[in-house]
């Protein structure tokens, strides 16, 4: 499996993305500082959101395959710069969390991602699961079997 970043504001929805991307109970959990998880790396909001403490995010970036920049789709603005991504030297995909929320404005979250340079864009509600299944698809490598694939492999047996 790719090992993912992610990376966004205080209040994105990035821990409770790795909870739903590794199967575990939702619960609420205030990142204070980066989590180094098998292949997830998650990042305080603070960190995107305050210039001295960002140069950390470059430095863990060169240890992750793949990253993520989290928008909600509740948010009002876009903490990120315009073609930001042509700056990194690693794969970056949007994600565009929170869809399940009544006034969640998916298309505006997508269209400042695209503004970023992200060419590839999910939408996923970690409370529900929708779209978890896609990021893992994308973050999957030769030979890496889906929990959803190990339970059907065991359910024929």
């Amino acid at each position: 499996m790719k090992k993912i970043m992610l990376v966004g504001r205080s209040g994105a929805g990035k821990t409770t993305l790795t909870q739903a991307l590794k199967g575990k109970k939702i619960t609420y959990h205030k990142t204070q500082y980066i989590n180094h998880y098998d292949v997830i790396i998650d990042t305080p909001g603070e960190y995107a959101e305050n210039k001295t403490l960002a140069r950390a995010l470059v430095i863990y970036s060169y240890e992750a395959d793949v990253v993520g920049l989290l928008m909600s789709a509740t948010e009002d603005y876009s903490l990120y710069s315009p073609n930001i991504v042509s700056m990194a030297t690693r794969d970056v995909i949007g994600i565009v969390t929170q869809i399940d929320r009544p006034e969640a404005r998916c298309d505006l979250a997508a269209m400042r991602l695209e503004l970023c340079g992200c060419k590839r864009i999910f939408y996923v509600s970690s409370i529900t699961g929708e779209g978890v299944g896609d990021i893992l698809e994308y973050l999957r490598e030769d030979g890496d079997v889906l929990p959803w694939e190990q339970a059907q492999e065991e359910g024929t047996e």
